[in-house]
């Protein structure tokens, strides 16, 4: 791993072209790998100030840079700040991979993951049984068919509920998405469209809940006035527990990979 440049671009291919110049010239001409190699360069046009951002999900730490800022004073203000950057680094938990007998919660419950090699079988097979999943397969390497699987099992369990809660309400969800996502764990649109991150079935069902309850409660409410905290905590089992776990534990989410 080494530090990159990660560029929000400007309006034209030729401000992209310009940041991405700048951006590589100055990882070549500063030794910004040996305050971290986790440094990401981000130049922002709209940025008005230098700030350092940890991305949990890239495991990064984003040096955001103005437009027409100095990339030596980009340098200097990493330097400035390596201790910083390196401690956030190194506190990341470690990411967990779904491998034979790892255990993950599944919406609370732990479940290991059991995995049965068996060159005669043709195709891959998981299920959810007996607070296990059980994978048999001709491949050795299994870790992307078990996320797949986790991801529709999420998807199913994300479109059941909500669909649940918006009955509650006489609302319609023209649609629920799950996405890759780690800012934001849930958006409903105006046009009735939810979307989730996949990661919430790794929640306690009480934050699962209310992370459901909170988006439904949005087909009535697009803003998060009085009316809207009501709904939310009428939609939710368990509001006050649900919404306390997200906002003390939701990071923990981002380590299954």
């Amino acid at each position: 791993m080494s530090a990159k440049a990660l560029l929000n671009f400007g309006n034209t291919k030729s401000d992209a072209s310009k940041l991405a110049q700048k951006a590589e010239k100055a990882l070549e001409t500063y030794p910004f790998d040996d305050i971290s190699p986790a440094i990401a360069l981000k130049i922002n046009p709209r940025a008005k100030r230098m700030a350092l951002r940890l991305d949990v999900k890239k495991r990064v730490v984003n040096l955001v840079i103005p437009k027409r800022g100095s990339m030596r004073s980009a340098y200097l203000f990493a330097l400035e700040h390596k201790y910083w950057i390196r401690h956030k680094i190194d506190e990341l938990p470690d990411l967990i991979t779904f491998e034979n007998g790892v255990q993950i919660p599944i919406l609370g419950v732990p479940h290991e993951i059991k995995v049965t090699l068996d060159t005669t079988l043709k195709t891959t097979s998981i299920e959810l049984k007996n607070k296990e999943i059980l994978v048999f397969s001709n491949k050795e390497d299994v870790t992307s068919r078990i996320k797949r699987f986790i991801v529709a099992h999420a998807k199913a369990e994300l479109t059941a509920l909500a669909n649940k809660k918006a009955n509650e309400i006489n609302k319609i969800i023209e649609c629920v998405d799950v996405k890759d996502t780690s800012s934001r764990w849930g958006s409903c649109s105006y046009d009735g469209r939810i979307s989730f991150s996949w990661r919430l079935i790794f929640a306690p069902m009480e934050a699962f809940d209310y992370v459901v309850a909170h988006e439904v409660a949005h087909l009535q409410h697009m803003d998060h006035s009085p009316a809207f905290w009501h709904a939310c905590e009428d939609l939710s089992a368990n509001y006050s527990k649900g919404k306390t776990w997200m906002k003390r534990h939701s990071e923990d989410l981002i380590r299954y990979n």
